[in-house]
């Protein structure tokens, strides 16, 4: 039920937030901490989705090498006095601002993590009521909608928010699971990224550590394993396109996204340019 929550931390020694508006990973403000491991020094911005593994830093790591976390404010160590079940690591715990702690495993490459909930009925509530059932969802419709769309009357108009039934374009077989539009990747190694089936709602997280602004080696269907990499380059910044197909009325639409982490560009095919229009894309 945590599908697509960005979490917002504090710090648990000074109770200041560590959230990071300028530096964005997964599309979402990201958590900064000073980090060192291996003998060097430097800092690294988490991602604040929950169950993401994603990261910015500008220290190297190896894998199973252990971090000690301290907060950018007060430079406080943040480390939990309960180790990891998976590896026996020291955990790294945050306080969240609705009411609890989510702690992460301190060793690079181990994804044990948890989260508590002082009241499990408030924090859920307040869940729903700030975030939706998509992630921020009502915040980013907010958005979208404050601006004013020209409605052209012989254009189907696919609107902000619209939830998105998603196909392999090889097999036909659904690429929904679990409310979440799953892709099969390969980025040196194989794995799985889960993005919002919300048109224009871009919260995603993925089982491989993804550098921001970097295209994905190739995205493919979990199913068949065909890729879905196309000719057709990014309209914003010319990278690879991956191909899947929607549900809209009375057909299935060939739609278009950048394998470019952070690009929010899709669009439709030409032959589908003419009837459709995707509110709020960045292609119109």
């Amino acid at each position: 039920m945590y599908d697509f929550l960005a979490l917002k931390v504090k710090c648990p020694v000074c109770s200041k937030s560590l959230m990071d508006d300028q530096i964005r990973v997964d599309n979402e403000k990201s958590i900064k901490l000073n980090i060192e491991i291996g003998g060097k020094k430097g800092s690294i911005n988490l991602s604040s989705i929950y169950g993401s593994y994603n990261y910015i830093t500008d220290v190297s790591m190896a894998n199973d090498e252990i971090a000690k976390f301290t907060c950018p404010h007060c430079s406080g160590i943040i480390t939990d006095e309960s180790n990891c079940l998976s590896c026996d690591a020291p955990m790294v715990p945050f306080h969240l601002d609705m009411g609890g702690k989510v702690s992460i495993c301190s060793r690079n490459g181990c994804k044990h993590h948890k989260v508590e909930f002082d009241d499990l009925s408030v924090a859920l509530n307040k869940l729903y009521q700030e975030y939706g059932l998509a992630g921020n969802f009502q915040e980013q419709m907010k958005k979208t909608k404050q601006k004013e769309i020209k409605r052209d009357p012989h254009k189907e108009i696919i609107e902000s928010g619209t939830f998105l039934q998603a196909y392999c374009p090889h097999c036909k077989k659904t690429l929904i699971e679990d409310e979440q539009l799953k892709l099969k990747i390969h980025n040196g190694q194989d794995g799985f990224i889960m993005l919002s089936p919300y048109l224009n709602v871009y919260t995603l997280k993925s089982t491989l550590n993804l550098p921001e602004d970097k295209v994905v080696g190739d995205i493919m269907c979990f199913h068949c394993d065909e890729s879905l990499i196309e000719e057709k380059k990014c309209g914003v910044c010319s990278s690879p396109t991956a191909k899947i197909a929607v549900g809209a009325r009375t057909k299935l639409l060939d739609f278009y996204i950048c394998t470019k982490k952070g690009c929010k560009w899709h669009g439709l095919s030409e032959k589908d340019y003419y009837d459709i229009r995707l509110e709020d894309s960045l292609e119109w």
